[in-house]
């Protein structure tokens, strides 16, 4: 693609998403390719991916077994319906990923997305108890500062207040959130998590002697936030979750939209802190986004207590036109066996100290108050510019892309999370070009 097609190019019919859709057509930067660990410009440069695309493309970019998987299941069979009828890689494709999950979690229920992932969860939950006969359990507990996707559920329980404040007014009834755990005065420059914060959890005692756990269906949280910019649960803090959760008979979620397939050096945020809820959403990384896809791992004793809640029909009024659908699946089989084959967690665990040298190595940076990291994620958090927060953030992102560094900011946070295909190298490049930008930002 050339200048010239920039130019000419109408962008005035594509509203695009998160995006300040005047800012950038304005000025907009546009890809072209993308391969391995390298996007391509319209203009020709190369951009390293210092962010997995949107955390998502988790093998790098333009995978061989993922593109052939592709074309031999488009050639073979482009779609089949889910509901009544089934296909064969809908059932090869859920149990690969059980395989990945922890013990119990074995039951896949196949969305499109994060944010549907998230809203079936929530519906599983609220269905589990009426199935038990407690269908007064319907409160949802979610988590200040949480990201959730964009359904009304994932809104609801989402704690970043720009995604809710529109629709404040229509969002679900009967949800609370704890607080979230980060406190820059006790575990600034978390190297892994932070040593300060278990009593956070301490909070949903709280919230259900106001509510009586009676009325409480479920507890959702992200093992890392990754959206409102890497916040790191306090050591202990998980697994006091899970101790109250199962006191009271609450399901807890663990939205694994990011921390799956390899992100922290392990299949999933839940392997790696050794806490195991009763569901896990999944998306992005579980098809390398080769083509939207989601999952929800349920623990097989919430399956079996829906399913015998009825006797004969459907037993659970929930699904998408694109379940499973066939070029997903055929994706989802092809990306965990380059997982699998390639050894990708375990090379993602062996490059989280270099990777942790080298952000830390910003500390005393201009501008930066903070660095935090887990595995290959990290988050550098920018003192916010006076009167214009988010904006040297901005900037810096713009900057690094010029320089051909790919670099996410949510406030004035960067955050970094590249393919796990990653070198030593290119992890340094993208560290130093961060530097090197901040020294020419105001």
């Amino acid at each position: 693609m050339s200048t010239d097609t920039i130019t000419t190019t109408d962008l005035s019919n594509l509203w695009m998403p998160f995006t300040a859709n005047r800012q950038f057509k304005a000025h907009p930067r546009m890809l072209a390719a993308a391969k391995d660990m390298y996007y391509t410009s319209a203009e020709g440069h190369q951009i390293l991916d210092g962010t997995s695309g949107l955390w998502c493309v988790n093998a790098g970019h333009g995978r061989q077994p993922i593109i052939e998987a592709l074309h031999r299941q488009a050639t073979n069979m482009d779609y089949a319906p889910s509901f009544q009828i089934g296909h064969e890689d809908s059932f090869r494709a859920a149990t690969a990923v059980a395989e990945l999950m922890p013990q119990g979690l074995d039951r896949i229920f196949f969305t499109n997305s994060g944010s549907e992932s998230v809203d079936t969860a929530l519906k599983i939950a609220v269905a589990y108890h009426r199935a038990r006969g407690e269908g007064q359990r319907t409160r949802l507990i979610g988590r200040e500062r949480g990201y959730h996707g964009v359904g009304f559920g994932g809104i609801s329980v989402g704690g970043i207040s720009p995604n809710r404040k529109t629709f404040s007014g229509v969002m679900l009834p009967g949800v609370d959130h704890l607080p979230h755990t980060h406190d820059l005065e006790h575990n600034a420059w978390s190297r892994g998590q932070p040593a300060w914060g278990e009593h956070f959890a301490d909070a949903l005692e709280s919230i259900i002697a106001l509510h009586d756990a009676s009325t409480i269906a479920a507890v959702i949280v992200e093992p890392v936030a990754g959206s409102t910019g890497v916040l790191l649960p306090p050591k202990g803090y998980l697994e006091k979750l899970r101790a109250i959760t199962q006191k009271y008979g609450i399901l807890l979620i663990f939205d694994e939209v990011i921390t799956g397939y390899g992100r922290l050096g392990a299949a999933t945020g839940s392997e790696f802190f050794g806490v195991t809820p009763d569901l896990i959403t999944m998306a992005k990384g579980i098809s390398n986004a080769a083509v939207p896809a989601g999952a929800v791992a349920v623990r097989r004793s919430v399956y079996d207590a829906i399913l015998d809640a009825s006797a004969t029909g459907i037993e659970f009024f929930h699904g998408y036109t694109y379940s499973a659908h066939p070029m997903a699946t055929a994706a989802i089989l092809a990306t965990l066996g380059i997982y699998r084959d390639e050894g990708l967690f375990e090379r993602a665990h062996s490059l989280s100290r270099p990777f942790e040298d080298a952000a830390h190595a910003l500390k005393g940076t201009r501008h930066v108050i903070d660095i935090r990291n887990l595995g290959l994620v990290a988050g550098i958090e920018l003192s916010p510019r006076p009167g214009a927060p988010g904006a040297r953030a901005a900037e810096v992102f713009a900057k690094c892309f010029d320089k051909g560094v790919l670099v996410r900011y949510t406030g004035d946070i960067l955050a970094i999370s590249p393919p796990l295909i990653i070198t030593e190298k290119q992890i340094a490049q993208i560290f130093s070009t961060i530097a090197g930008v901040l020294g020419t930002v105001d």
